[in-house]
């Protein structure tokens, strides 16, 4: 298997240097990214909070005619005081999206290796120091990971595993041994709440076990990976949002939070699901996990109706001019196909797949020109539309795996930025 993902990589480089291809959509992508993101870290200086996404309202028919339903206004985000719609959204280190700022800086001074840009997010990265005492969420993968992570690869030091490796103790004292999971949320009326996304925090597990030696990290991201499987999934490889269990480890229920209805096909949550099942591939070598992967990636193809490649916010949606994309999903999306494409035997039918969503977000359509967007990369993402929440927004982490995407993409046909 390791023979073939070289031989295709080559494969990739070899196709780059006798094409002679126009990468120049890459380099402008990243010119601009750096831009904003800059820009966005000058402004933000000294209030202790990241950027998250900008101030929006919503149209409340609209949302009934997207979800086919009625609803009720107080499930719904409150609206924006008239005097900051508009303007940009932070959050406090403690939200679920905080690390995908500094993690946007990283990628962004691994292109250009511009020391400012380091500077930039190494302040924003230490800004999360205090998360690593907090136990109140799953989502310490997404916030630890992309910043701290990215960190101690990019620029290491002896504190940072430190920092990984405490987070992910804290990670695992949400593992339930009788269920096999790792506890997602704590509200609501579930009983013990798993969604999809936490797919995605797995990977700072088995960045633990490597820097610790220690298997019981892998283990446990293993136990939430095979439990999640045969719970989450449809047969036609469509996944629920939440999966709440009983005690014994018997479902509770299946249903969405931030889809259309509990039936539907959330393409974050598909996403999701193919970069986490893939990343799992990559760290244990089972098969049966690169299948699950492969099975995934061909339904999101599938699915896909739109000429650019970037989603709906929902597969199921009713399509008319007013149906939110989701910038943020194609993003997510483009990263684990472009990894899948380098492990599967059909790969290049995922490598064209994911370039086309990235020229498709580097296009004046989705990327943001300089000094708008409130300093955003990327426009049109859909945060909660279900909730009335982040409806045609940017939205930190659709910015932060467009950068992956491209990091990956730039590795996997051997071109450099200083080159382009």
């Amino acid at each position: 298997m390791k023979i073939k993902h070289i031989l295709f990589a080559i494969s990739l480089v070899a196709a780059t240097a006798c094409c002679n291809e126009d990468y120049s959509w890459v380099k402008n992508g990243i010119d601009r990214a750096k831009h904003q993101l800059m820009l966005t870290a000058s402004e933000i200086d000294g209030t202790g909070q990241l950027p998250r996404s900008i101030h929006v309202g919503y149209d409340f028919e609209m949302l009934q005619r997207q979800l086919e339903k009625e609803i009720f206004v107080d499930s719904l985000r409150k609206q924006p005081a008239e005097d900051i719609v508009g303007t940009r959204r932070l959050c406090g280190i403690y939200d679920w999206t905080s690390g995908f700022f500094p993690g946007s800086l990283w990628y962004v001074y691994e292109f250009t290796g511009d020391e400012s840009v380091k500077k930039a997010a190494i302040r924003y990265t230490e800004l999360l120091n205090p998360v690593r005492e907090y136990t109140g969420t799953h989502d310490l993968g997404f916030m630890m990971n992309c910043s701290y992570g990215n960190a101690l690869r990019l620029s290491p030091n002896d504190t940072i595993p430190a920092v990984l490796v405490e987070t992910a103790d804290n990670l695992c004292s949400r593992f339930n041994e009788e269920i096999g999971c790792i506890r997602s949320w704590d509200f609501g009326t579930w009983n013990f709440p798993v969604i999809i996304d936490n797919m995605m925090n797995l990977d700072l597990l088995f960045s633990a076990s490597r820097l610790t030696g220690n298997p019981y990290y892998k283990e446990v991201a293993i136990r939430h990976a095979n439990t999640t499987m045969p719970n989450h999934f449809r047969e036609n490889y469509t996944c629920w949002h939440v999966v709440s269990y009983n005690n014994d480890g018997t479902v509770e229920r299946k249903e969405t939070f931030q889809g259309k209805n509990h039936d539907s096909s959330w393409s974050r949550g598909q996403a999701w699901a193919v970069y986490g099942y893939t990343a799992t591939y990559r760290e244990t070598g089972d098969s049966k996990y690169l299948d699950f992967a492969v099975n995934i990636a061909d339904m999101i193809m599938s699915k896909v109706t739109t000429d650019d490649a970037i989603p709906y916010w929902d597969y199921d949606a009713p399509v008319t001019e007013e149906t939110p994309r989701d910038a943020s999903a194609a993003a997510v999306t483009a990263c684990g196909l472009l990894e899948l494409s380098t492990m599967a035997k059909d790969g290049q039918k995922y490598f064209d797949h994911a370039e086309k969503i990235l020229k498709s977000l580097s296009s004046d359509a989705y990327l943001a020109a300089e000094g708008e967007n409130q300093g955003f990369v990327l426009m049109h993402s859909t945060g909660s539309l279900a909730h009335g929440s982040e409806i045609d927004v940017p939205l930190n982490y659709a910015d932060y795996y467009y950068l992956e995407g491209l990091q990956r993409y730039m590795n996997l046909k051997g071109i450099e930025y200083k080159n382009l």
